[in-house]
Parts: C-alpha cells; sequence; structure tokens
C-alpha cells in the first residue's frame, strides 16, 4: 500500500485529515441515500445488505468478519433482515453442516435506490468541481476503497445471489421459521 521509499505503517497527516473530513460528508450523504428506507433499515443494517449484495452468500462468521462485529451481534442483526424479509438462511448443500445467509430481492432493491439516491447526491456534490479534480477524486477514492477491501459495484452480481430471481446452486431453501436456524 505504501508507495516507493514510504516507510511502511506510515500516513501523511494532510491525507488523513483531507479523509476525515471528506469521511463527514459522505456519512451525511449516506444517511441522505437511505431516505424513507432508513426508518426501516439502519446503517449497520444496510452496510449488512451491501456486503451480502457483492460478495453474496456469507456464512454468519464471514458476515460478521465483514462487518467487524461479534458473530452474536451479526447474528441478531440478519434475525431483525430476515423477519424484515431482506435476507434469508439457507443450509448449503455441499456441507449440511453450513448455514449461509443472502440477500433477498427485497433487500436488494433496497441497496440500489440506497445506491441510487447516494449516486445523486454525490453528483450534485461533484457539480461544483471542475473536470480535473473529479478525475484526481476518482482515482484516490478508486486506490482508497481497493486499500479497504470494497468491492466496486460494477464487480457486483446484478442478479444477486440468493435473489428470488437467481436462485443460488448449492443452496437449500429457506430453514423454517426463517430466522429459527442458526448461522
Amino acid at each position: 500500500m505504501g508507495g516507493a521509499g514510504v516507510e511502511p505503517g506510515w500516513v501523511d497527516e494532510d491525507a488523513l485529515e483531507a479523509v476525515l473530513t471528506a469521511s463527514r460528508t459522505l456519512v451525511a450523504v449516506a444517511t441522505k441515500s437511505l431516505g424513507a428506507a432508513e426508518e426501516e433499515t439502519t446503517t449497520a443494517q444496510y452496510r449488512a445488505l451491501v456486503v451480502l449484495a457483492s460478495r453474496g452468500p456469507q456464512r454468519l462468521v464471514d458476515l460478521a468478519g465483514a462487518l467487524d462485529v461479534a458473530p452474536s451481534t451479526a447474528g441478531r442483526l440478519c434475525d431483525r433482515l430476515i423477519r424484515k424479509d431482506l435476507i434469508s438462511r439457507h443450509r448449503a448443500c455441499a456441507d449440511r453442516r453450513a448455514v449461509l445467509v443472502s440477500i433477498t430481492a427485497a433487500g436488494r432493491q433496497v441497496v440500489d435506490q440506497a445506491t441510487s439516491r447516494w449516486r445523486a447526491l454525490i453528483a450534485g456534490i461533484l457539480t461544483n468541481l471542475p473536470a480535473p479534480q473529479q478525475h484526481a477524486i476518482a482515482g484516490a477514492m478508486r486506490a482508497f476503497a481497493a486499500a479497504a477491501g470494497e468491492i466496486p459495484d460494477s464487480q457486483w452480481p446484478r442478479e444477486g445471489p440468493g435473489t428470488a430471481a437467481a436462485p443460488v446452486a448449492g443452496l437449500e431453501p429457506e430453514l423454517p421459521g426463517g430466522a429459527g436456524g442458526r448461522a
């Protein structure tokens, strides 16, 4: 991650300050982008939906790792999303002991609608900058997202795994009672 001649672990204070300042704006944009869904979907729940939309079905422990929360916290979060029909829980056919969670068509719709609003809000901010600055920001943000392990939208499955439109191979139907099975 460090450039040529830069010590590993070194952080440019100016870059850190700039990212912190910009992140406050991005948090505000994220909050606005959830729009009406925010009343029913928390930021943490939305992040879980994004992880499932971008990475496909996950074991609960893997989802917890991606969200940087304890598995028990991820389990409670998933239980709420299952009750809202935004994700489903399935047994993997290859390993019947494994339980996976995946986004549903309704969950994918929440992500897509929020992303659409997010795009419009960010576009409104970018219009205040000249083209060369927009290009510089694009390069810097791609590098920042890659360093954080974020998957670009263009690489997400379009008909998300586990959605009603595209059942996932190797998954059995939802466990009885939806939230009843533990991942």
